[in-house]
């Protein structure tokens, strides 16, 4: 038995999360197993009454709250599930909820905390400034504050997950794969709980490569902040994790699986096709780790968990999974690839793919010399990738696959012909910011700096933050100007003009 934190075990075992919670059950991913030769297991916390595990920790804090807490309330601030796992917990207990979120929080999400009763104040544009306001309103109103993930009575509520998978699977387990999120008050719960009962079991937490705050805090033996998150896994991305969370993820975790936006897409998929079911980015992030583990350990026949932690997903973000969880399974390559400008170039180029399907095929006529297309090709992997890189080559094909550029998948696809000859100092700038009624114009009106804009693309993906490609005219002495002006603008920002398909395609 692992002794470390095992104060957490009498917390845990003797949590009240099941006054509001239900112990999900512990399935069997039977398609992904045969598929992946190892049996993988799902823990459907999808499936609790606000479709999140975050009900167990928010219910297990307000419980144990006296009746003057209770009576006068309590506060939290959340843009997504801890939200309304608080709002359910305070309608169970008959107390009053209010709800601090921020105003680019989807309706959707509002609506979810108001059915529940909850009071919903909406104050900034992050979760930071919503955060700020909740503390204001607690010191002039005495509400308690009921905190996201680092709490102990919250992180027991948690632990209460790897207590259930503990026992619905008493055989053997090699290991159980958590998100990291929130700050991690899941992995910690999980962890502390299955380490002191089952210590041979490998706890394994997962984070996206863009939003790693607890890998990064691990490897530098303290709490990092990050200067900037990915909002793709929107209930994952943390800045700063919590005290209590990172001294139970440094000490009992065997280690932190990094993934991307494609390989959580494919994950998405991988459950559907498995349960029928949708999990939101950050409900698949467990299963794309599990899935990364097994490609990095070539293992077979290991029995595998993953937590299929939330499935509060908006409706309207699926059209970019769907798009993207072909790339994340490894089933579709994207090249650029120059072709002589001349007739029968494409049907030679079509008969060098063989029986190879194409998935998307983009030109515009540029020059008399040669062509430069954007096509997606049905791959079975990276390996096949590299076959097809080299055929094209050895035809005298110069080609250049684009798979992994993120660019080039988000926009570049959607904007292959649009070259221009007048345009001298181009620069090219990805900026992120967070999506809500009047984004754009918002977006915009900061952009108003003097320079000339000669490209841009944006595309709504029905997530909580919008994604703009910008070309803009900098003339060389403007050079130190414009770079003080990205460092003002206030959006997460990324010079991208040397990226490979633009200067194919667009520059």
């Amino acid at each position: 038995m692992d002794t470390r934190h095992s104060h957490y075990l009498t917390a845990i075992l003797t949590s009240a999360v099941y006054d509001a919670a239900a112990e999900t059950p512990l399935e069997a991913a039977r398609n992904l197993s045969g598929r992946l030769k190892n049996n993988i297991l799902l823990k459907r916390e999808d499936l609790q009454p606000v479709f999140s595990f975050k009900i167990r920790g928010a219910y297990n804090k307000m419980a144990a709250l006296g009746e003057a807490e209770l009576k006068r309330g309590v506060i939290t601030a959340s843009a997504g599930n801890h939200a309304q796992g608080v709002a359910l917990s305070a309608q169970k207990l008959g107390c009053e909820a209010t709800i601090v979120m921020p105003e680019t929080t989807p309706q959707i999400k509002v609506d979810a905390v108001k059915s529940r009763g909850g009071k919903v104040v909406l104050h900034g544009t992050s979760y930071n400034d919503a955060y700020d306001h909740a503390m204001r309103l607690v010191a002039q109103s005495g509400l308690t504050y009921i905190p996201p993930f680092d709490d102990p009575a919250v992180i027991a509520g948690q632990g209460t997950i790897g207590m259930e998978i503990i026992r619905q699977h008493p055989k053997h387990i090699d290991a159980v794969f958590v998100p990291i999120g929130g700050g991690g008050g899941l992995a910690a719960g999980v962890a502390a709980f299955v380490k002191n009962v089952r210590p041979e079991i490998k706890v394994i937490g997962v984070e996206t490569y863009d939003a790693c705050a607890m890998k990064q805090s691990i490897d530098a033996g303290q709490r990092i902040e990050l200067k900037d998150v990915g909002l793709f896994a929107d209930g994952t991305a943390v800045k700063l994790v919590g005290e209590h969370t990172f001294a139970l993820c440094r000490d009992l975790l065997d280690e932190i699986i990094l993934v991307d936006t494609d390989d959580i897409c494919g994950a998405v998929k991988d459950i559907y096709d498995d349960t029928r079911s949708i999990t939101e980015p950050s409900g698949a992030l467990a299963l794309a780790g599990l899935k990364a583990y097994i490609a990095r350990e070539a293992c077979e026949g290991r029995t595998l968990i993953a937590i299929n932690s939330g499935a509060n997903m908006n409706f309207h973000r699926l059209r970019h999974v769907s798009e993207r969880s072909e790339l994340g399974e490894g089933n579709e390559g994207i090249f650029a690839v120059s072709i002589p400008e001349k007739p029968g170039s494409f049907l030679k180029f079509i008969n060098l793919l063989g029986n190879r399907s194409i998935t998307e095929f983009n030109y515009r006529y540029g020059d008399e010399a040669a062509a430069h297309i954007f096509v997606g090709i049905q791959t079975t992997g990276a390996a096949d990738r590299r076959t097809i890189g080299a055929e094209l080559t050895a035809a005298g094909l110069p080609n250049t696959d684009l798979t992994e550029d993120e660019i080039a998948k988000i926009h570049i696809r959607y904007m292959v012909g649009g070259r221009s000859h007048k345009v001298r100092h181009e620069r090219l700038i990805s900026f992120e910011f967070p999506e809500r009624p009047g984004a754009l114009r918002h977006f915009l009106n900061h952009m108003q700096s003097g320079w000339n804009i000669t490209l841009f693309h944006y595309r709504n993906h029905g997530a909580d933050y919008g994604r703009i490609l910008v070309g803009i005219d900098v003339p060389p002495a403007d050079t130190t100007a414009f770079a003080a002006f990205l460092q003002n603008v206030g959006y997460v920002c990324e010079d991208q003009t040397a990226n490979a398909a633009y200067r194919l395609f667009l520059n």
